[in-house]
């Protein structure tokens, strides 16, 4: 059921959150640019049409819930998350700060596959970072419905700001998020716009398209902690290693090529990937021998090969001799190093050179 306040404008994507009281939820989502409108509604039950009286009172399993209509050539869904998790506390799946009951409970509804792995990507890195002495729970589930909330609830942050204010400032939404991520809290949204696709017209030297190495400057120190999530930081800058089966790419199936999460360079194929059963996405090959640089790693009292980006110079993971055919090596690689781009997609987001290498 299509919301009645959604606006007229057919390019515009939607994603739906849960993150307690939806008037907080609606004012969050509404300060992100790209954002065109954020709705206040029901949604993760099986009631049609409830209203709050039935929601609130727990007896339809739908959570206070907002439907964001966002532009996606200005904001990805990536960013959407970072909104998502200052708002919301995702370690609480019984309630929302001051309102308790599984229908302000939090939630990420998708639409899709591609909102599905981001969504668990971001979670498996707000896990890492240790912000939070719980687990974070947060439920990750199909999108049904949608009903809108009533007339009244809709921009109600804005219509009535004294009685928000007095809710927003007992409820202790903003002193929880305050504490959990102090200066980290406001988002620099420009790092997630969408990558810049106009060098896609020609073919860069490397043969690909989508990422040019004539062009490419890599980001300064502080501007990789921006763009950055913890994880991808920790292990494309510092060397690290994520956890293994706990990852973004490990269980990917879909056809598409794996870049660079720093430059966009294209590094592996889907064609060449396999399950290893090592807990990381593995790979025979990259699509080039010399789109990856290899080097001598004498951590951890022994010798091993590592494999880094070359233009970015990221640090993707190791190579070992224990592969199948044809190559007998084994790519071990981070998923937090990597961005996955199905094979629909490589076209538009300047990668069609490399269908070939993929199909």
């Amino acid at each position: 059921m299509e919301s009645k306040y959604a606006p007229d404008n057919p390019d515009l994507a939607i994603a739906t959150f849960a993150g307690g009281c939806f008037w907080c939820v609606e004012e969050a989502f509404e300060k992100v640019p790209g954002v065109v409108e954020a709705v206040s509604g029901y949604s993760g039950g099986d009631e049609v049409n409830p209203n709050y009286q039935q929601v609130a009172g727990g007896m339809t399993g739908h959570t206070e819930a907002v439907q964001v209509y966002y532009d996606p050539e200005v904001i990805t869904y990536e960013g959407l998350l970072q909104a998502l998790w200052r708002t919301a506390n995702p370690t609480d799946a019984d309630g929302q700060y001051v309102d308790r009951g599984r229908q302000y409970r939090p939630g990420i509804f998708y639409h899709n596959e591609a909102e599905k792995q981001a969504a668990e990507a971001s979670v498996m890195a707000l896990e890492a970072s240790g912000r939070y002495d719980n687990p974070v729970v947060i439920e990750i589930v199909p999108f049904k419905s949608f009903y809108d909330a009533e007339e009244y609830h809709q921009d109600y942050y804005d219509k009535n700001p004294l009685r928000y204010k007095y809710y927003t400032f007992n409820s202790g939404r903003y002193q929880f998020i305050e504490s959990v991520w102090g200066d980290d809290m406001e988002v620099d949204y420009s790092q997630y716009r969408p990558q810049n696709t106009d060098v896609s017209g020609q073919a860069g030297s490397d043969g690909s398209m989508g990422f040019d190495p004539e062009s490419f400057v890599k980001p300064s120190d502080s501007e990789l902690k921006a763009q950055l999530t913890e994880e991808q930081y920790y292990v494309t800058q510092k060397d690290g290693t994520e956890r293994a089966f706990r990852n973004a790419y490990n269980d990917e199936k879909r056809q598409g090529i794996y870049v660079d999460i720093v430059s966009g360079e294209p590094l592996f194929s889907s064609r060449d990937k396999y399950d290893s059963g090592t807990g990381w996405p593995s790979f025979t090959q990259p699509i080039k021998s010399d789109w990856v640089v290899e080097k001598e790693d004498r951590s951890f009292f022994t010798v091993r090969t590592e494999i880094r980006s070359r233009y970015a110079d990221s640090h993707l993971g190791h190579v070992f001799s224990d592969g199948p055919a044809p190559t007998g090596l084994r790519y071990c690689m981070n998923s937090a190093a990597m961005k996955f781009i199905p094979l629909e997609e490589m076209e538009a987001q300047g990668y069609g050179a490399l269908v070939s290498e993929v199909e």
